[in-house]
């Protein structure tokens, strides 16, 4: 019997995944061997021994000690594209507010209650100040073409919009799926340089923390409007409101409000609702769900932060997964532990992200104690777990 813990309320769509002839699940699980997440923070929180995987129920994985579940051995998961269309729906959306200020003529036409007769004569006359432009013909930077990026770049070519693509980490997958005539960007700077709209999709790291500052503003077109349904960090919010006082960025539009930001005319501010649909949701944790059934019942991994994709037929009597670090020579150090103990190999595949590495066994043969024993014996082998 396995053992999921959940964090926050999960999707019914998702937890019908699980067997519950085989998962017992819920939020008051001890030792679990798989976590469904959301948004609860984790960094606090204590890793225990039993826990093989953690799966989060949407993209981003700030909320999870991810360097901590590696040097555990636990694998992490995300939902890759699960809300890539509502998220896509939402970004469409405050394109066309960015450009034709409909937040602040809304505010305004409320002002007028209680105006009587006079309500019709005083939108005609004031409906001059929100003047805005439409997208038809103007240029668009999508920084990061990804799951989410892909959709809204396509889509923004149905708007007759002329679309500029950057991101150097382009899945084959996703390359397939963005329209021939999105012009392929070679650097940031032919996006700053080029568009009139720029949304930003890419993760926050160290390498793009606070990537929209001062500098990259002042390379961006005058007026430009800019979009960050990404991350917060990307912007350097200071600077972002010099630009903004300048007015060299016409209009910011982002899901992730601050106190310095609420409360300027150019920033429009919502809560992160990028997700936050019925069905992404669903989508999300049922893609969550079969993430970690997979993994816990197979080894096999899809859509993992910290440890490689790797998939395989099942064959033998057994699988052995390990979890080790990418360093020379594990392999020359597995197989002989099985040989020597009379297992035949049926199956291997090995791949490695970053500092760590995943290989899978299929083996014919009974695996004792004394061989998983031997194999977490080996220098560089953080865990190991079978499957019958």
């Amino acid at each position: 019997m396995y053992s999921i813990k959940t964090l926050n309320k999960i999707s019914p769509n998702g937890l019908d995944v699980f067997d519950r002839n085989k998962y017992r699940i819920g939020d008051d699980v001890e030792d679990p061997n798989g976590i469904l997440v959301r948004s609860a923070a984790m960094h606090e929180m204590e890793l225990p021994e039993s826990l093989l995987a953690v799966a989060r129920a949407g993209a981003g994985v700030n909320n999870i000690p991810i360097d901590r579940c590696s040097e555990q051995g636990i694998v992490v998961f995300n939902t890759p594209g699960a809300n890539a269309n509502a998220v896509k729906e939402l970004v469409v959306c405050a394109l066309l507010m960015s450009a034709r200020k409909i937040y602040p003529s809304m505010v305004w036409t409320q002002s007028l209650k209680g105006k009587g007769d006079e309500v019709g004569k005083l939108v005609e006359k004031g409906k001059s100040q929100f003047v805005g432009p439409e997208l038809a013909g103007k240029s668009l930077g999508v920084i990061g073409p990804g799951a989410i990026g892909t959709r809204i770049a396509n889509f923004a070519r149905h708007l007759d919009m002329e679309v500029w693509g950057y991101d150097p980490y382009l899945s084959v997958e996703n390359a397939w799926n963005v329209s021939r005539s999105i012009k392929h960007a070679g650097s940031l700077k032919e996006i700053y340089e080029n568009c009139d709209f720029i949304t930003l999709h890419i993760p926050s790291t160290p390498e793009t923390k606070g990537m929209i500052n001062s500098e990259s503003i002042q390379m961006m077109k005058h007026g430009v409007r800019l979009l960050n349904f990404a991350r917060g960090d990307l912007v350097v919010n200071e600077d972002l409101l010099a630009g903004l006082e300048e007015k060299q960025v016409r209009c910011y539009f982002t899901d992730f409000p601050s106190e310095d930001l609420l409360g300027h005319p150019g920033v429009l501010a919502i809560p992160h609702l990028g997700a936050s649909t019925p069905e992404s949701e669903d989508n999300c944790a049922r893609m969550a769900a079969e993430e970690l059934v997979d993994y816990l019942e197979n080894g096999n991994i899809r859509n993992s932060v910290n440890l490689p994709s790797v998939s395989m037929p099942r064959s033998g009597d057994s699988r052995i997964s390990l979890i080790h670090r990418n360093i020379p020579a594990m392999l020359t150090q597995f197989a002989p532990v099985l040989s020597d103990s009379g297992l035949n190999i049926e199956n291997l595949t090995n791949k490695s992200k970053k500092d760590y590495a995943y290989t899978m066994v299929d083996v014919k043969g009974c695996i004792s104690d004394e061989i998983i024993a031997k194999l977490r014996g080996i220098e560089g082998v953080i865990r190991v777990n079978i499957y019958r």
